[in-house]
């Protein structure tokens, strides 16, 4: 039994139709694309730091010049452990332990402010990859970023 929500998963009659690839991707892609989530608690502490005006207005293209290393990554999960790291990314992947880099994606931000390059990057790949609620949320914080670009 599929464990989708009843308005994303595709009908009986949607996969007996389908071919056998496409019918393996309706039953068995779709629970692995749902397997990801938004953490309300990343979207809210988002949105405080970018109400306090703790943000970088950069452009689209330096998120990889502005994401945090590896190293860097490591470094703030030994000062401050995986719950406060966990802050950091507005996806939560179930499949992947709760101490595992692995489980928090979309990141937005440096470990101190939010980038207008990282929530463009996160939004653009929520939305190729079909995460609604992440997309939605993300949207949400580059409007606000947006709203304070207008001030300026």
């Amino acid at each position: 039994m599929s464990m989708l929500p009843d308005r994303v998963r595709p009908s009986e009659r949607a996969v007996d139709a389908a071919s056998p690839v496409h019918r393996f991707v309706l039953e068995n892609a779709l629970e692995e694309i749902m397997s990801v989530r938004l953490s309300r608690r990343s979207y809210e502490h988002a949105r405080k730091l970018i109400e306090n005006g703790a943000v970088v207005l950069d452009e689209r293209d330096d998120w990889s010049v502005h994401q945090p290393s590896t190293r860097q990554e490591n470094e703030f999960i030994s000062e401050h452990g995986f719950n406060e790291y966990q802050k950091w990314y507005l996806g939560i992947s179930e499949d992947d332990d709760e101490d595992d880099r692995k489980r928090y994606r979309f990141p937005y931000g440096d470990f101190s402010r939010v980038h207008l390059c990282g929530v463009l990057t996160a939004e653009s790949r929520a939305g190729r990859y079909k995460y609604f609620d992440i997309e939605w949320a993300v949207a949400h914080l580059h409007g606000m970023l947006d709203a304070l670009m207008s001030t300026k």
